[in-house]
């Protein structure tokens, strides 16, 4: 019987595992299937746990959230990290499956984007536990999806989001945008801007970091030439923030349920309320405009209170506009 080194196995298997890992890091391009008008819902950082565990999460919050985005009715749900508290931990996603079952009943895609907390624990089991949810992303930590006139490029900001293959997937994708996509749409955890400081000794927070201004100031640079607008949604900050660079409109909704941040926001803010936030925001997108509304939870006594203190709406720019008329 011919024999083998043990170097000539160890090439052979590596050779033998090469299919298995591109299907794990090829990023999928998924079309939904949507006309204009049409709305999805962006929120981020529920952090799904034992209701038991009040410091992590609010369950109460978490579960009023859910029952309206439903109500709701979005074309889809894109979740900006930290879906669960623990993401190697099966009784976490468990609670998720629980409380989340109204949207699969009610057939409501998630497109969901990697937070810290996903990756919590041993990274093989946590991600096994997130791709066992979403089937439909095939392995991979960052896709595109294309709904009507819509672009949303989902970042996995874990990884660098402007070097490795995860850095030349975006810039392909930034490279050629189709001509009829009016907004190009990124979500991804870790937000670019934020009044967050990681300082905070009491309630705390976050700062921004400098991969993701690194991105911000990419995309600001390619928004000057670009005939579609691009938003940008993230999370980690656990509160809802707004703001705007450049052309580029930033959100921050991390008021998923997980433990409120405060937010000292300065002079200017074009949303100066000190309050806690919990919230999810409204995207409706109808052709040449996309309206952003932040719809606010409030629980007193266990009623539910429900406003929109804050709400903004994004033209396509002007030499955009008479491509319109001749679709």
């Amino acid at each position: 019987m011919k024999t083998y080194s043990a170097r000539w196995v160890a090439v052979l298997s590596l050779f033998l595992s090469i299919p298995a890992l591109l299907a794990q890091t090829q990023p999928v391009d998924l079309r939904l299937q949507v006309t204009n008008p049409f709305r999805f819902v962006a929120y981020g950082d529920t952090r799904f746990t034992d209701s038991a565990d009040t410091n992590a999460s609010n369950p109460d919050v978490r579960r009023a959230l859910v029952q309206a985005i439903d109500a709701a009715r979005p074309a889809f749900i894109s979740i900006g990290g930290d879906i669960a508290y623990n993401g190697n931990d099966p009784k976490d996603w468990q609670i998720w499956d629980a409380e989340t079952s109204i949207w699969r009943q009610h057939n409501i895609p998630v497109y969901p984007a990697l937070g810290n907390h996903d990756l919590h624990g041993d990274q093989k089991v946590a991600l096994a536990n997130y791709f066992q949810r979403f089937p439909e992303l095939h392995e991979s930590r960052y896709y595109a999806v294309r709904a009507a006139n819509t672009l949303m490029l989902v970042l996995d900001s874990s990884l660098d989001e402007l070097s490795g293959p995860q850095g030349g997937w975006l810039t392909q994708e930034l490279d050629h945008i189709p001509g009829d996509v009016d907004f190009v749409v990124l979500v991804f955890h870790h937000p670019p801007y934020t009044s967050s400081s990681d300082a905070k000794t009491h309630g705390g927070g976050h700062s921004a970091r400098a991969p993701e201004h690194a991105l911000a100031k990419m995309i600001e640079a390619r928004q000057q030439h670009a005939t579609a607008c691009f938003v940008v949604f993230s999370g980690h900050v656990h509160n809802y923030e707004r703001h705007e660079r450049n052309g580029v409109v930033y959100f921050v909704t991390g008021g998923g349920g997980a433990h409120a941040y405060p937010i000292d926001r300065g002079p200017g803010d074009p949303y100066p309320d000190h309050r806690i936030n919990y919230h999810y925001l409204l995207v409706e997108v109808d052709r040449s405009k996309l309206t952003v509304t932040m719809n606010r939870l409030e629980l007193s006594d266990g009623k539910a209170t429900w406003t929109k203190p804050d709400s903004v709406t994004i033209a396509v720019p002007a030499r955009q506009v008479a491509k319109e008329v001749f679709r």
